[in-house]
């Protein structure tokens, strides 16, 4: 009965909101991942480029240039997983002080509702951040793997083993950079959640807004132009 009390302190719209958040969220993921063959996404054409890079090293003499890009790439996971440890963090933080943004949120919506009701809003925002943190983590593992197997690459480009191994690193970095993405968006999505704070209309309208932010930067931004240009 208190579950459903608590429950109730949200309506259909708050609801409804809720639910359209998430559907953009694995919409646009799935859409990004599995693109109309005529009109890839930015990841996907990425994702060639990997592959060339992986054949391209094998030939390459000596591989300090390949070692340092990925070595960056690993950079880049763990310091976007330590934002959001920090983020998880602070995100926490409030909901254990509920009671002072209550205290700011009825000055600004005029409402009086208990802490739990923020409480529920920001467990939303953290869930998303959490799995930011999942998915960064796991990429740079998966980069870790990566090194491995482009150290076991052979230097003799005649050897049978070279490219195959080499594949099997394009595949192993490219499964890494879509796990990275998806923790990017998780972050996008989880500024869009802290809309909610405010009310339903704001959270549909930030999700709205980080869709389209995500969908162009994929399918219609000047950096796919370019790297579409041959």
């Amino acid at each position: 009965m208190e579950i459903l009390t608590r429950l109730s302190l949200f309506t259909p719209y708050d609801y409804a909101a809720l639910g359209f958040l998430f559907l953009l969220w694995m919409g646009i993921g799935w859409r990004i991942e599995h693109p109309a063959t005529s009109r890839p996404s930015t990841s996907m054409i990425m994702a060639g480029y990997r592959q060339l890079w992986m054949r391209e090293m094998v030939t390459r003499q000596p591989r300090i240039f390949d070692a340092h890009v990925l070595g960056t790439l690993r950079q880049g996971t763990a310091f976007f997983a330590s934002t959001s440890v920090i983020a998880i963090g602070g995100t926490l933080a409030l909901i254990g002080n509920a009671e002072r943004l209550a205290g700011v949120a009825e000055d600004i919506t005029r409402t009086n509702l208990p802490s739990i009701f923020w409480e529920i809003k920001l467990m939303v925002v953290g869930l998303f951040l959490t799995n930011a943190f999942l998915k960064f983590v796991w990429a740079n593992r998966l980069f870790g793997y990566c090194s491995v197997l482009m150290a076991a690459v052979p230097n003799d480009v005649d050897d049978p083993v070279a490219y195959p191994r080499a594949e099997k690193a394009a595949q192993i970095n490219i499964t890494a950079a879509r796990s990275f993405n998806r923790g990017l968006r998780s972050i996008y999505f989880a500024l869009a959640a802290t809309a909610w704070l405010i009310g339903w209309a704001a959270l549909v309208l930030a999700a709205f807004i980080t869709f389209i932010v995500i969908w162009r930067r994929e399918f219609a931004s000047h950096s796919r132009k370019i790297l579409l240009d041959h």
